[in-house]
């Protein structure tokens, strides 16, 4: 990190440490928003492709670090992260896939209302009520984690090669 870099974010509060009860119910938000895709059938590596594709939407680098991990972990390959921000020129997604990653990215920028009608309306086509209800709150929650990490400027370490 330059020094500059450094410096700034040595004068940035980490909000999570500084307001720890608000920060526990955000994490609390976010296992219960966990429970609810998981009931709707939503699989932890969709899961975790909305979390990701919100976090590139934001540049949030502490949560693309954490998501890429996870995501690895639920099983998904290194092809379909490396393409992710590029998803709709692909084949690589299904359209179930599609119309989650659509919506998201409407939850992440609402000011864009044609975008936001034509991500609903293929959500409507290839997923339930209680897949939209979820895929809506996954992208909420990471959006708010996106906020925390960007605005405390929470760094990525170098994870050592095994």
């Amino acid at each position: 990190m330059s020094d500059t870099a450094a410096g700034t974010a040595s004068k940035r509060v980490f909000i999570d440490k500084q307001s720890p009860k608000a920060y526990h119910a955000l994490t609390e938000t976010a296992e219960a928003v966990r429970a609810v895709a998981a009931d709707a059938g939503l699989d932890r590596a969709l899961v975790e492709l909305i979390n990701l594709r919100v976090s590139q939407v934001n540049g949030c680098a502490y949560c693309l670090n954490v998501h890429t991990r996870a995501a690895l972990r639920a099983g998904e390959t290194t092809q379909r992260l490396g393409v992710l921000a590029a998803w709709r020129d692909t084949e690589l997604f299904t359209a179930r896939e599609r119309a989650a990653l659509a919506l998201a990215e409407a939850v992440t920028e609402p000011s864009n209302a044609a975008a936001q009608e034509s991500a609903y309306d293929a959500a409507r086509r290839a997923l339930t009520d209680d897949e939209i209800s979820a895929a809506i709150w996954v992208a909420i929650t990471i959006n708010a984690f996106n906020r925390v990490s960007i605005m405390s400027k929470h760094p990525v370490r170098l994870i050592p090669q095994q």
